[in-house]
């Protein structure tokens, strides 16, 4: 066998093992994390179950994803129960006690606000993806459009003749931590890619593009030679 059939038998091999590993790699690690995920649910609540009302009491082995499926019900029964009148008048029975305790009620009402927008079906919380000029003239920064609403941050910073929207800045590679600023709604590029394609290009430090990068590319180019007319009048 000649050496160069060997290096076409290597490199095949090579390819077959890149091939397995980009089908296999995924797959693991998404198994892995709704592994965990099930787990970290059972530690919490399989200790409030009672013995008799557990699988576990009665198999020699621990049932997974037991006290998962316990809290999606309870959690959808209390939904239920919420409601009906009975329901809200004790859930604000329960508000009216929090508001008592200073640090408890503050933390409550912002946490109950972020999930009532984030869940929302009427939201436009990050629907919207855009392009800013971030940290400074000439780079630019993918970030998600907030809100467009007014506030009285928006009231404070806009110029008659300007307008101002929040933007989140997400840190890269993981998106739940970053900035939230009010720039002026003529500094943001809206862009056609979904929050879900962002979401991948920020957490993959940009090696997982889009369709859309093309596209992205020329916005940002356009925008700039906008920016060099308009510094140049």
């Amino acid at each position: 066998m000649s050496d160069h059939t060997k290096g076409r038998g290597m490199m095949r091999i090579r390819n077959y093992f890149l091939t397995g590993f980009v089908v296999c790699a995924p797959l693991a690690i998404t198994a892995y994390i709704a592994w965990s995920f099930i787990g970290w649910v059972d530690s919490w609540v399989k200790p409030y179950i009672p013995e008799r009302y557990s699988p576990d009491y009665y198999l020699p082995f621990a049932v997974p994803g037991f006290g998962l499926i316990v809290a999606l019900t309870i959690i959808t029964l209390v939904g239920f129960l919420t409601a009906n009148f009975i329901g809200r008048s004790i859930v604000s029975y329960g508000e009216t006690l929090l508001d008592r305790m200073p640090l408890v009620r503050s933390l409550y009402k912002a946490l109950k606000q972020i999930f009532e927008t984030v869940l929302s079906n009427k939201s436009e919380v990050f629907k919207k993806v855009a392009l800013i000029e971030y940290p400074r003239r000439g780079l630019w920064s993918i970030v998600f459009i907030s809100s467009e609403g007014k506030s009285e941050v928006n009231h404070r910073l806009e110029e008659p003749a300007s307008e101002t929207v929040a933007v989140f800045l997400p840190s890269t590679p993981n998106p739940t931590t970053g900035f939230l600023m009010y720039v002026p709604r003529a500094d943001v590029i809206e862009l056609s890619m979904s929050v879900e394609e962002a979401a991948k290009l920020i957490i993959s430090a940009g090696l997982v593009t889009p369709d859309y990068q093309k596209k992205v590319q020329e916005l940002a180019l356009a925008a700039k030679a906008r920016q060099l007319s308009t510094a140049a009048e």
